[in-house]
């Protein structure tokens, strides 16, 4: 029994001899090469960071910089440090992180893509209010993946081939591209055909949506057209909101995404310029850290976004996507029914 406490004593007084602060002085100090510039990130005094490095070296009982005059380099020492010292305080910092984030209350910090919360998500979320009063959620947008470890977030909807490492993943929609146009440029043009067949229409451009899509799914065998029927010429713009509105201000025929567009559609804003639909590559994924999901206010969200994603429908004459083992297999595409997962459970990494 007494040795059971003595070694208790003696590992609790090693924590309590570890210079913590003096480690997250030097990562500083190391990140910089500059005390001065080390002092003011972390707002103290250059002779604050000094005397904290000083500790640390006594500490560990060898020189971690080397001082050439008003320059400072790492001794070999501090090269094999720093790398330890960056993990355990990117651990530490996720552990807190993770410890705040386990409440059942507090805002939902989401990130996803701009078009689609604009387009598809924000009418929708009145629906998500009247079922969870209680849960606020901070929305951000970005395309850029995201580092948990490193952000406030809880979850990201993204669009991408397939699931995330690492992450627990979860398709929500399948996607499709459509043309689409104002109601005034279909009586003037009439519908777009699958092949151009020489005749120039007003094609509206985005870098998200480019016409050689469409034109590579609808073109097969001796049907291929050339590509200066779909040349990138008329109006051009770099995102898929701007086009669409350009589409239904009657500027031309725009590609876009049938989840953007159905809203509109639907009430007249926009027309559709073909019956055809082609598969995009690409998905809308629901990803958080596994461990996020025993989070009572991140299951209400991913719980009321798979019945909004089962209830929307694919668009007419839409075909299922096809992933890269169904193209190997040499499987055909299928009527799709529902843009919507076809399973609650995740696809995993």
């Amino acid at each position: 029994m007494s040795d059971r406490r003595l070694r208790k004593v003696d590992v609790s007084s090693a924590f309590d001899r570890l210079p913590l602060n003096a480690l997250r002085v030097f990562e500083s100090v190391a990140a910089n090469l500059s005390f001065a510039e080390a002092a003011e990130a972390l707002h103290v005094t250059p002779a604050a960071v000094s005397m904290q490095i000083k500790t640390l070296e006594e500490y560990v009982q060898t020189p971690l910089f080397r001082r050439n005059g008003r320059t400072i380099e790492l001794t070999p020492e501090g090269v094999q440090l720093l790398p330890g010292v960056r993990r355990g305080l990117t651990d530490l910092q996720h552990s807190m992180q993770q410890l705040r984030q386990l409440r059942t209350s507090g805002a939902l910090h989401v990130t996803t893509i701009a078009s689609y919360l604009q387009k598809w998500l924000l009418p929708r979320l009145p629906q998500f209010y009247a079922q969870h009063p209680d849960t606020d959620l901070r929305i951000h947008t970005s395309r850029t993946p995201v580092d948990f470890k490193q952000s406030d977030f809880h979850v990201a909807i993204r669009m991408t081939r397939g699931p995330e490492p690492d992450l627990y993943s979860e398709k929500l929609l399948d996607e499709w591209f459509l043309p689409v146009c104002s109601p005034q440029v279909l009586a003037k043009w009439g519908e777009l055909p699958p092949r151009m067949s020489g005749k120039k229409f007003p094609l509206l451009h985005s870098a998200d949506e480019p016409w050689r899509l469409w034109s590579e799914f609808h073109s097969t065998g001796d049907t291929v057209e050339s590509a200066k029927d779909w040349k990138e010429s008329g109006s051009s713009y770099d995102d898929s909101l701007t086009v669409l509105a350009a589409a239904e201000q009657g500027q031309g025929f725009a590609l876009t995404r049938w989840a953007l567009a159905a809203r509109d559609l639907e009430i007249g804003r926009l027309v559709r310029a073909s019956p055809l639909a082609a598969p995009c590559p690409r998905s809308y994924y629901f990803v958080c850290p596994e461990s996020y999901l025993a989070m009572p206010k991140v299951k209400y969200l991913l719980a009321w976004l798979r019945i909004a994603a089962q209830e929307f429908s694919a668009p007419a004459g839409a075909v299922t996507p096809l992933t890269a083992s169904d193209k190997k297999s040499g499987k055909k595409p299928r009527p799709a029914k529902k843009s919507g997962s076809t399973s609650a459970r995740a696809a995993r990494a």
